[in-house]
């Protein structure tokens, strides 16, 4: 997965992102990018990368202890446990199924 590191310079930027906003937003923005010494696009593609990863790291990654790791594990590597109501409700042709 890319991450926000140092831009390659290889990176061709070619596609864009037009967005409007409220002045008073368009000044906060200025004045960070100013603060931050980059460019306001630098500013704002910086902060939507990493605001991107965030979110997605939410979906799709967790961390443990080492302890809840190994247990983690353990469970993943165990064969499954057979539910006899589950194994009857799939041996069933599906409702939703055409026939």
């Amino acid at each position: 997965m890319a991450t926000a590191s140092a831009p390659n310079k290889a990176d061709k930027r070619s596609d864009r992102f037009n967005i409007r906003t409220t002045p008073d937003e368009k000044d906060l923005v200025a004045q960070a990018a100013r603060i931050s010494k980059v460019s306001m696009t630098q500013f704002i593609r910086q902060a939507a990368m990493r605001s991107a990863e965030e979110v997605l790291a939410d979906q799709t990654r967790f961390t443990l202890p080492p302890d809840k790791w190994e247990a983690f594990v353990e469970a993943l590597d165990r064969p499954a446990r057979e539910i006899p109501a589950l194994k009857q409700a799939a041996s069933k042709s599906s409702p939703f199924r055409e026939r």
